[in-house]
């Protein structure tokens, strides 16, 4: 096993700047997670660290060797694809095998590998099938096969749940790490969907725009986001935002916008007291919100109008309008609104987040 790192890390593709200086260790059996929209440079960097893509600048370690120049197959890592990449004419044992045979292992040492690879994976019985003749989370457990028998260093997963529905990829989000807690291997994974990388992630590497926005387990993400986006981009549904203006009101602050006027939590009043008179962004989980039932202080309260009520059984997600924001509330699924009622809203005043107008930085108590 080996840890990672990853270096000042630059790629370009003529005059696209694809990522930019990417910085991150990765430790010996650790799970990492890159997570991002499209485009955010999480697939190109994992595919340098898999040698399918060069280096434009910086430096890739696997343990103490410096990979920049080195082949795909020198770097002892397995790849698991997004489409599977199995070959169609080769039944499943000749897939999981393949890479033994290309590296002139010995017969017996393949069939006790793609053995006890099946084993693991449950899928012994289907060694004699073609991939057309499996489903496609079978399909996704021989592709992970063949990753296993080669033993490597390192694990790279390029959005390998993608193509399945929504039932499977639950399913194997759990097969996925009870694998990884078996086989003890460094694993890089990378995906769009926040969920999995929650789920999944010993750390979890949010990315935009080529660039890291922050690092860390996932509950500190989730509960101590570095910037609007990873608020916005972690948990689901989304945090809630509202432009505010921060102004004085005696020894407190209040946060107003056209349709609020929210006190400042006192564990943010001082960091937030060097905002006074300019514009910030108030921000609330959909759990941290429900109805006031008119114990909490007014200034704890917002009113909204009930857009959509999404009745999901063990909660309600609540679509409201407040002045110019949109925002969600989960509340308990006894309550009963109609779309156009009005509405107050109580917030947990310790869960509240509140960012920079302007830098987007979550501003810290």
């Amino acid at each position: 096993m080996a840890t990672v790192s990853i270096r000042g890390v630059h790629k370009r593709y003529d005059d696209f700047h694809a990522v930019k200086g990417v910085s991150l260790e990765i430790k010996d059996k650790e799970f990492v997670v890159l997570v991002g929209p499209s485009g955010c440079g999480k697939t190109t960097t994992l595919r340098m660290v898999a040698g399918l893509e060069t280096i434009t600048e910086g430096n890739i370690l696997i343990g103490d060797t410096v990979v920049n120049e080195l082949p795909p197959m020198d770097r002892d890592i397995a790849m698991v694809f997004q489409n599977y990449a199995l070959y169609p004419h080769m039944s499943v044992y000749d897939n999981m095998a393949f890479g033994l045979k290309m590296r002139k292992f010995d017969k017996a040492e393949i069939k006790r590998r793609v053995a006890e690879a099946a084993d693991i994976l449950g899928i012994k019985d289907h060694l004699h099938r073609k991939p057309r003749q499996l489903s496609g989370g079978q399909r996704q457990r021989v592709a992970l096969g063949r990753a296993i028998v080669r033993n490597p260093q390192v694990f790279l997963f390029d959005e390998p749940l993608s193509n399945l529905d929504a039932k499977l990829r639950v399913q194997m989000r759990v097969e996925l790490k009870k694998l990884h807690q078996r086989l003890g291997t460094t694993a890089v994974y990378v995906t769009h969907d926040q969920v999995e990388a929650m789920t999944l992630g010993d750390r979890v590497v949010v990315m935009k725009d080529g660039l890291i926005q922050q690092v860390g387990e996932p509950l500190e993400l989730y509960n101590n986001p570095a910037n609007k986006y990873v608020g916005g981009f972690i948990g689901s549904p989304a945090m809630n935002f509202a432009d505010v203006t921060i102004a004085q009101n005696g020894s407190g602050l209040m946060a107003s916008n056209s349709a609020m006027n929210i006190a400042v939590p006192e564990h943010l009043a001082a960091p937030l007291g060097a905002h006074v008179g300019k514009p910030a962004t108030f921000g609330i989980r959909p759990e941290d919100l429900r109805l006031s039932d008119g114990s909490e202080p007014a200034h704890q309260t917002f009113e909204a109008v009930v857009e959509v009520a999404e009745q999901l059984g063990s909660e309600i997600l609540l679509d409201v309008s407040c002045g110019p924001s949109s925002m969600v509330a989960s509340v308990d699924p006894t309550v009963r609104v109609k779309p156009g009622e009005k509405i107050r809203l109580a917030f947990n005043p310790k869960r509240a987040h509140f960012f920079d107008g302007k830098t987007e930085m979550a501003v810290r108590g």
